[in-house]
């Protein structure tokens, strides 16, 4: 913690009484929240970015998609447009924002949608002429005017919520006690061989309800790189002069995992706009070289001049172990829920 960060702690003090008393007048029903009729799963956290909620959003995607009509909401940060906006044809990245944008880009049998207004963002979906049957809200563990049916809560095994302070002195944004709030909650980005004494470790620490299920998950990555036009296996390029590029919260694992003696690693804000004067500096850094970024920074720069020599790792979470476990819970949920009952 920096000594800005200590200075700031009184502020911190604040912003828990603040978000504690808001938490308390929604528990009570004094500050109102929406329910709605059609089974509803919100996926977020309780601290500032970093856990890993897009690749849990597309593995709920993928559960679920097969069976049931799915749509996603999103706040969708740092786009370029206001209001309700589902996606189509004509949508990118600077209209979705790039996590929204990704799920579109990826999955062609669901629906995308982005509202700041989640409960407007909600009822606009229903109104549509293919009605969602099951919606995925990302990032709205604190949207609390909207009252989901089952919550999810992420939480990185290198930074507990446990071990962190509110804001600005820490990352979180409302008290610890919000974890109470959640029906399964996910150690998130765990060494994919954490052993089971350590994962009883964390459970203690945690000290979760009775009724909470607690799963540990890891990012596996693709073996392969992908561009518009082919596809590249990750160890024959591994020892190849390529430049890494990430604009994400936390990219340390994605580095690491491609990087090479000769590689240079260029790094950007998560959820970065690239502008004209960044693709000029990525091409002059890259030459003739091959530019690997991320899926959701890949979906920001293939409309650019360096689209030839842009490649992008996917990524998807793993279940270490009791993934049956976590399905059967989530499959249990949306069939008794009264939209799908």
């Amino acid at each position: 913690m920096n000594l800005l960060r200590k200075i700031l702690f009184p502020f911190a003090i604040l912003y828990g009484i603040i978000t504690s008393i808001r938490n308390f007048l929604f528990d009570k029903g004094i500050l109102k929240s929406t329910s709605f009729d059609v089974p509803i799963i919100a996926v977020g956290n309780l601290s500032v970015g970093g856990t890993g909620k897009t690749p849990q959003i597309e593995y709920l995607i993928r559960l679920l998609s097969n069976k049931y009509q799915v749509a996603t909401l999103s706040r969708g940060y740092k786009r370029q447009s206001e209001g309700f906006v589902l996606a189509d044809k004509t949508s990118n990245a600077v209209i979705l924002g790039d996590e929204p944008f990704q799920f579109f880009h990826k999955f062609k049998n669901i629906q995308v949608a982005v509202d700041a207004n989640r409960t407007n963002g909600i009822q606009q979906l229903l109104s549509q002429p293919i009605k969602p049957e099951i919606i995925l809200l990302d990032d709205a563990f604190q949207h609390r005017k909207v009252k989901a049916g089952f919550y999810i809560l992420l939480t990185s095994y290198g930074d507990l919520y446990v071990d962190d302070w509110m804001l600005p002195t820490g990352n979180l944004r409302e008290s610890r006690s919000g974890a109470k709030r959640a029906n399964i909650v996910i150690v998130t980005k765990c060494p994919a061989s954490l052993e089971k004494y350590e994962q009883e470790n964390i459970r203690r620490k945690l000290k979760l309800k009775a009724s909470q299920e607690l799963y540990f998950t890891y990012i596996d990555y693709d073996d392969c790189v992908y561009s518009q036009n082919e596809k590249l296996v990750v160890a024959e390029i591994k020892d190849e002069q390529k430049l890494l590029l990430a604009g994400i919260a936390k990219p340390a694992p994605f580095f690491k995992f491609l990087k090479s003696n000769d590689d240079e690693c260029l790094t950007f804000p998560d959820h970065h706009h690239f502008t004209e004067v960044d693709i000029i500096t990525i091409a002059n850094k890259a030459k003739e070289h091959k530019i690997i970024t991320t899926e959701k920074d890949y979906v920001r720069l293939k409309g650019t001049n360096i689209a030839p020599q842009l490649y992008y790792l996917p990524i998807k979470s793993t279940f270490i172990n009791y993934q049956n476990n976590f399905d059967i819970t989530i499959l249990n949920y949306v069939g008794k829920s009264s939209g799908n009952s």
